[in-house]
């Protein structure tokens, strides 16, 4: 049935701060469709301002065809034009955040007409929360909703996959996060609203009933809440991200599905010297109490740029200060060669790889979208044998992702260990 769909991709949430950038390398990746081709659309509330963002795209990429490509109006709110654009499209690339109020419509029109889903979402609460509601549902349909494909969390989820392919044995990971840059306030709401309501994320976890992975040796130890890392030379702190999240759900379905050794993780991200400590640190605590209160959270929503220190905005980086930013995420391994039992005393390896790219947000984020869809459409026999909600790693662990986000930009390299 999807074979005769007009359109391989659609995308979803077109003229967002974000959208824009992922229509632009949907553009760029026109030639790696199946059969060299790729048919695609724009979607969106209001056709004058798809119309502008496809106007824009032609004179940034000087690609005037551009301006040809199909639009089609949707609205969020509206599921009978959720329906209609779900059955026009193989995969919808979903940029309409925060997802936690955007989201779910868009993934049950998906699942109800037929339509994968590739979401960026760097929200664990809904992340999970749609998971947990319509995983069955999308295997009975055949669909793949795929979630966090962007830089949360596609970097570090298939770079854990990277890693272990090259550590034979048990392996336990740290990982280090070096970025610059600033954010946009779609994102900057979706932290606000995610620390707000994280006890929902509890009660989440509560009715999944998990058991813990199993370990490999002793524990991984954490380095604590604030630490200087000779590794990227500056302080550290844990990362608070979807990270972690996501590894964690990758690591479970690896170890129930296909009877993997799961890996134990740690992320910290780098802040700087002692004054971005401190500026971190004063911000993390007035960011803490605010977002406790309605009136906290309403002040933290209409100034981002205030209370981030510039790192978040409503007007989000321009082209210039994106052009001057990249991200550098390294993994320190250590693990039990095959062979080496891990009850007989310390590891006896060690590994360290590396994932590296330009800006993660608006250049990084659209690259791994875009070739997500891309894996999707043409190495569908590489994904998990039935559709369902997963994590990047959980569906693309098979295909070659990394070797096509290698040929973006996006480099992954073992620096040095087996």
């Amino acid at each position: 049935m999807v074979d005769k769909r007009p359109y391989h991709i659609i995308v979803f949430g077109a003229t967002g701060f974000t959208g824009q950038f992922v229509v632009e390398e949907v553009a760029r990746t026109c030639n790696e469709g199946p059969g060299g081709t790729l048919q695609w659309a724009v979607a969106g509330r209001n056709r004058d301002r798809l119309e502008k963002t496809l106007v824009q795209a032609a004179d940034a990429l000087r690609k005037p065809e551009l301006k040809c490509v199909e639009v089609i109006v949707v609205d969020v709110a509206e599921p009978e034009s959720l329906a209609i654009m779900c059955k026009q499209g193989i995969i919808v690339l979903n940029c309409v955040g925060p997802y936690r109020f955007y989201g779910e419509p868009v993934v049950k029109a998906c699942i109800e007409n037929g339509a994968h889903c590739i979401d960026i979402c760097g929200e664990p609460q809904f992340l999970e929360g749609i998971q947990l509601k319509y995983h069955s549902k999308a295997q009975e349909n055949d669909v793949y909703i795929i979630g966090s494909c962007g830089f949360d969390s596609v970097p570090a989820d298939m770079g854990i996959l990277y890693t272990q392919v090259h550590f034979k044995g048990g392996l336990n990971l740290s990982c280090l996060l070096h970025q610059g840059g600033c954010g946009h306030d779609a994102t900057w709401q979706s932290a606000i609203f995610g620390f707000a309501d994280s006890a929902s994320l509890k009660r989440i976890r509560r009715k999944f009933g998990h058991k813990p992975l199993p370990a490999v040796g002793a524990r991984i130890k954490k380095r604590g809440a604030l630490f200087f890392s000779k590794e990227i030379e500056q302080y550290a702190i844990p990362f608070m991200g979807s990270d972690p999240s996501v590894v964690r759900r990758t690591q479970r379905y690896l170890h129930e599905e296909h009877k993997h050794s799961p890996v134990q993780y740690m992320a910290y991200v780098g802040i700087g010297g002692l004054f971005s400590v401190l500026k971190t640190l004063f911000a993390g605590v007035v960011f803490w109490f605010m977002v406790k209160f309605s009136l906290g959270r309403g002040l933290l929503t209409e100034f981002p740029e205030f209370f981030s220190f510039g790192l978040f905005s409503k007007t989000g980086p321009t082209r210039k200060q994106m052009d001057g930013t990249s991200f550098c995420l390294r993994f320190m391994g250590e693990g039990y060669t095959t062979g080496q039992d891990p009850s007989q005393g310390k590891p006896n390896a060690t590994i360290s790889t590396e994932i590296t790219g330009p800006e993660p947000g608006y250049i990084t984020t659209p690259i791994t979208m875009v070739q997500a869809a891309i894996t999707l459409l043409n190495e569908h026999h590489c994904l998990p044998n039935k559709g369902g909600v997963y994590t990047p790693g959980s569906a693309f662990a098979r295909t070659t992702l990394i070797d096509r986000l290698n040929k973006h930009g996006i480099q992954f390299s073992l620096k040095n260990g087996q």
